[in-house]
């Protein structure tokens, strides 16, 4: 293995460890705050990747305008899912089974939907005005658009934890997250605060599946395969950890990312081994999760 080769490896992982920490960063803030699992969140990046399809394919917008539609876009349809469906399950002792149905149940109408409205045929979007070659650094050469995710990516880690640990809507979430019963005694409108909070995560989805758009196609059912390994990366970080998801997403996309191209017949299995390992020798995930009071 030359230099060359262990980075653009190194850059391809971390390409597809920022999609994933986005998606999973969803997941883990629903389950954090909500005590959610949100099996449908797959389902919103697959939406976000259509909407910035039909932003810049019909609308004629720039490319990064369609990603602030489909991040949009997404988020409202997961507020009206939560306002409407979601928030008539809280404080059920059944809670987990109804969540679990009714998030499935959200994938099969989501993705049915979507053959309704735009077939089942592949979509393809263009990579953004200037993102389309490469650069050298340091004599090795990358694609511009994967720098580009990377960078995007540590923004959203850095205003994330600026935003849950230093502003006053981040402090009550969290306190949220921790007792919901006190928050609503002192005053805090707890289903809006919910409702809000899964806006953001599925928007956080879309603004993946969106920024992800230009590297896969857009098709029915791609929310499946992101879901499952978004998942791996919350159980390797542990259930609802912020911090947690970050590492979790950065150590699954570097090994799958040389898993491909070293073992490219067991690449589709390393990450399943990965999350094997971390349940065996630490079950709670590498950061523990936090415990959640509900109503």
């Amino acid at each position: 293995m030359d230099l060359s080769f262990l980075a653009v490896q190194v850059v391809s992982g971390l390409t597809m460890a920022t999609l994933l920490f986005l998606v999973a960063s969803g997941l883990t803030l629903i389950f954090g705050v909500g005590n959610v699992f949100n099996f449908a969140h797959g389902s919103f990046y697959m939406l976000g990747a259509y909407f910035a399809y039909v932003a810049v394919s019909t609308w004629h917008t720039n490319f990064w305008m369609a990603i602030l539609v489909a991040a949009l876009g997404a988020g409202f349809i997961g507020a009206i899912a939560e306002f409407l469906f979601l928030r008539r399950i809280y404080g059920r002792s059944e809670e987990g089974g109804f969540q679990i149905l009714l998030t499935y149940s959200f994938i099969l109408i989501i993705d049915d939907v979507v053959k309704i409205i735009w077939g089942t045929e592949y979509k393809s979007l263009s990579r953004p005005f200037g993102f389309q070659g490469s650069v050298e650094v340091f004599g090795l050469t990358f694609p511009t658009y994967n720098l580009a995710i990377i960078v995007i990516g540590v923004l959203v880690v850095v205003v994330s934890w600026v935003i849950l640990s230093r502003t006053r809507p981040g402090r009550v979430a969290r306190a949220t997250a921790l007792d919901r019963e006190t928050m609503a005694a002192m005053g805090v409108n707890v289903p809006l605060t919910m409702t809000l909070v899964f806006g953001i995560a599925t928007a956080l989805g879309g603004f993946a599946g969106a920024l992800a758009a230009p590297l896969r196609s857009v098709t029915p059912g791609a929310g499946i395969e992101v879901i499952i390994d978004s998942l791996i990366v919350v159980v390797i970080g542990g259930m609802g950890n912020f911090w947690g998801a970050w590492l979790g997403a950065l150590i699954l996309g570097e090994v799958m990312a040389f898993a491909v191209a070293i073992v490219p017949e067991w690449a589709s299995v390393v990450s399943y081994v990965v999350m094997v390992l971390v349940l065996i020798f630490k079950p709670e995930g590498l950061f523990a999760p936090r415990q959640v009071r509900t109503v």
